[in-house]
């Protein structure tokens, strides 16, 4: 029975990093339920609830390094509210035309909702050009963190 819960658990986490670049999906968070699972398996002999916690505290450092970083790329260009939610939904419909449509829906979304309230065309590609920044670094961050976990995961259950 062990076996399947690692196997659950495995799959959970490579989930979790497919979510964590790639929207709808709740990456952090399976990351998160699939090393939670894998530490229940042995009854959290190997990995307690301090690294428990602290996974926790990864999740949610996560979410706020997520929205940071597209506040921030967002703010030094002066994007406005209207240009962030076009970068959000381009980001929701890029993810039904590929790795394309990941890469470029929040770039196209920002220019449109900066366009959209009256910008000029060159103004709403320097915001949709740092929107988007903004957005990969805050992947790139969320990539990280992922990954952190995996690593404070692993050094607890060795040692």
């Amino acid at each position: 029975m062990s076996e399947v819960l690692w196997g659950i658990s495995v799959l959970l986490v490579l989930a979790g990093i497919v979510g964590v670049v790639l929207p709808l999906l709740p990456g952090a968070l399976l990351v998160f339920g699939g090393l939670l699972l894998a530490a229940s398996i042995d009854g959290f002999d190997r990995v307690g609830w301090v690294t428990i916690a602290l996974l926790a505290l990864c999740v949610l450092l996560s979410y706020a390094t997520d929205f940071l970083a597209a506040a921030l790329g967002a703010k030094r260009t002066r994007a406005s509210t209207t240009a962030l939610v076009g970068a959000i939904a381009g980001t929701i419909v890029g993810f039904f035309f590929g790795l394309a449509g990941v890469v470029l829906g929040p770039f196209v979304g920002a220019v449109a909702g900066e366009f959209f309230v009256g910008r000029d065309i060159g103004r709403a590609g320097k915001v949709g050009l740092g929107t988007w920044i903004g957005m990969v670094l805050g992947v790139a961050a969320r990539l990280a963190l992922a990954f952190v976990m995996i690593g404070i995961f692993v050094l607890a259950y060795l040692l």
